[in-house]
């Protein structure tokens, strides 16, 4: 049951992925800048032939081998029930989302769509799949850092 769940998540989060970058095609890149939230945002077309803040600039082909092995590895392990906390495999799910997203982009159009960038500071212009995987990893690393933190106690209240 888990696994149709997670099936059906990664399907319903890269299909948002998928639409929003069609409207930034349809709209955004037509049309020009957007602004929203009383300017702290815009909306601007960025076509980005690399990985995260257009590092690996025109690697697309290495790039979506290197990507399609990790979500194959990741699938593989979010399947196989190998994790036990539910919460890992929501971060895999996010990841796996956005790792899908971006690699269809780099497949069909040989880059990867962006469209939202903050105004309110220095920032890469990014999409709806970068936010899941960021949201997943940081959600994963939130995690491993408050578990060395719990087994840390744990393993000061035996010794004392």
């Amino acid at each position: 049951m888990f696994q149709a769940l997670s099936l059906a998540a990664i399907i319903i989060l890269t299909a948002i992925d998928r639409l929003t970058k069609h409207i930034a095609v349809a709209t955004v890149k037509v049309n020009g800048p957007i602004e929203f939230l009383f300017g702290a945002f815009q909306f601007r077309y960025v076509e980005n032939t690399g990985a995260a803040f257009s590092s690996f600039s025109n690697s697309t082909k290495a790039l979506s081998v290197v990507t399609v092995i990790i979500l194959a590895g990741c699938l593989v392990l979010l399947l196989s029930k190998r994790l036990k906390p539910m919460f890992l495999n929501v971060c895999l799910v996010l990841i796996i989302s956005g790792g899908v997203g971006n690699v269809i982009d780099r497949i069909l159009y040989g880059y990867v769509v962006d469209f939202i960038e903050p105004l309110f500071i220095d920032f890469a212009v990014f999409n709806f799949a970068d936010c899941c995987i960021t949201v997943g990893a940081f959600m994963v690393i939130f995690y491993e850092i408050y578990e060395l933190i719990t087994e840390k106690k744990k393993k000061a209240k035996k010794n004392a």
